[in-house]
């Protein structure tokens, strides 16, 4: 006989799995949610303590004090700067690195060592002096090619786009051939195309790379001019000295600040872009994964 339904049993899984569920959505939101708070409470409740999810005496002390900060909008145009221009080094590079690593031995005869060399990379790092010397030694300190360059060939969305288009049907390239296409139409015009899934997902990984890294930013870049954001939020550190000099409106509103709270705020700012370019490519963003991590 059809049973018609759920078991008790089966409720009462679906139920535990749910409320797990649950409680990992919470924790793991539980950090932005407590960051949003302290931007927008006030002074005195963040330095007692009692700010959790929900702000307490709310007030925007913190994002008006953050519109006079010129150093993190300064910044800001920097970290954007870094991702436009290493992001399109990234996808250049890869696409490029990708499509004939894809192809078999027969047509590329250095497919294999090629590919050792990749796998190699990846396993196996350089190290930070020599990284530094070598960054050091061609002119790059301070400068914006310091932060694009030294990772402007990701090995694993090398790796990722590589799979995909090897996935994709050899017929489709057999027809090309017969038709006169060569390798560069055939790229552009044939697997470029169809591997969209595949480039938003290294595109999305190469956007979030650039937009939070920081380390490098530390040891590479001395000029506060040229500091990306992540950078300067992690550096952030007000000075006494800073207070000399200002008008008697600005300290007021800086007396209803909190080093916490203000930077919190420039935190929740920083999060933005991100928040806004993700739900654009996340609908390609697990078929990218999928195909391109499987490998016939």
């Amino acid at each position: 006989m059809p049973v018609y339904g759920k078991s008790f049993g089966s409720k009462i899984t679906d139920a535990a799995i749910a409320a797990m569920l649950i409680v990992i959505a919470f924790v793991s939101l539980f950090p932005i949610l407590h960051s949003v708070a302290i931007s927008f409470s006030d002074k005195a409740a963040v330095s007692a303590g009692r700010v959790t999810v929900w702000p307490v005496q709310f007030n925007m002390a913190n994002y008006a004090t953050l519109m006079g900060d010129e150093q993190f909008f300064t910044s800001f145009g920097v970290s954007v700067k870094r991702v436009l221009l290493g992001g399109a080094i990234q996808f250049i590079l890869t696409v490029l690195m990708a499509f004939p690593l894809s192809r078999d031995s027969k047509r590329f005869r250095s497919r294999n060592v090629y590919m050792w060399i990749v796998v190699v990379s990846m396993l196996f790092h350089g190290g930070l002096i020599p990284w530094y010397l070598t960054v050091k030694s061609v002119g790059l300190i301070d400068t914006i090619w310091a932060l694009v360059l030294p990772g402007a060939v990701p090995v694993f969305n090398v790796i990722l786009l590589m799979n995909f288009f090897k996935s994709l049907p050899k017929e489709l390239d057999e027809a090309a051939m017969m038709d006169g296409a060569g390798p560069w139409y055939t790229m552009i015009r044939l697997y470029i195309p169809l591997a969209l899934p595949a480039i938003a997902t290294v595109t999305l990984f190469s956007i979030v790379g650039h937009w939070n890294a920081f380390f490098d930013g530390l040891i590479l870049i001395h000029d506060s001019a040229n500091l990306p954001l992540q950078t300067y939020i992690n550096t952030l550190l007000r000075q006494p000295a800073q207070y000399e000099d200002l008008d008697a409106e600005t300290l007021k509103l800086l007396m209803q600040t909190s080093d916490q709270g203000l930077n919190a705020a420039k935190i929740m700012i920083s999060m933005v872009p991100i928040l806004l370019i993700y739900p654009l490519l996340q609908r390609y963003f697990v078929h990218g994964i999928v195909l391109g991590s499987v490998k016939e």
